[in-house]
């Protein structure tokens, strides 16, 4: 099987296709609103991180059973996560040649950031409901 060489001349011609221009704009927007929402959320996460400095486990699960500080600790495990699973999707778009390869690597991207965000998110809705 011969593989299709991708040259300039092939991506200035509006006759082929490469690629699909608004899932490509979409990432790209999507990339910078996510990294802008996670430096507000990282400044929150520091903030709670030094505020939970030297407390024991009991005064940590009552800052964090806060339904405002779960909510936001839990929308910052989510953004950081979609912001990582198109990191991600670019990385092995550019470096991942065979299709197939390809193919299973997005998939395996998707289903540990699905899998990270769903424990994430049981493990803090246990903190905020049962303490």
């Amino acid at each position: 099987m011969r593989e299709k060489v991708i040259t300039t001349k092939t991506i200035a011609n509006p006759e082929t296709r490469y690629g699909d221009g608004k899932a490509a704009t979409r990432h790209f927007v999507v990339q910078r609103w996510t990294g802008a929402v996670n430096v507000l959320l990282v400044g929150f996460l520091v903030w709670l991180v030094v505020r939970l400095a030297g407390a024991d486990r009991a005064e940590m699960i009552s800052i964090v059973a806060n339904p405002i500080a779960g909510i936001v600790l839990a929308v910052l495990l989510v953004v950081a996560l979609v912001h990582m699973r198109i990191g991600m999707v670019e990385i092995i778009e550019d470096y991942v040649l065979d299709p197939r390869t390809n193919r299973l690597s997005l998939m395996l991207n998707t289903l540990f950031c699905l899998g990270v965000g769903l424990i994430g998110v049981i493990a803090l809705l246990k903190l905020v409901i049962w303490g």
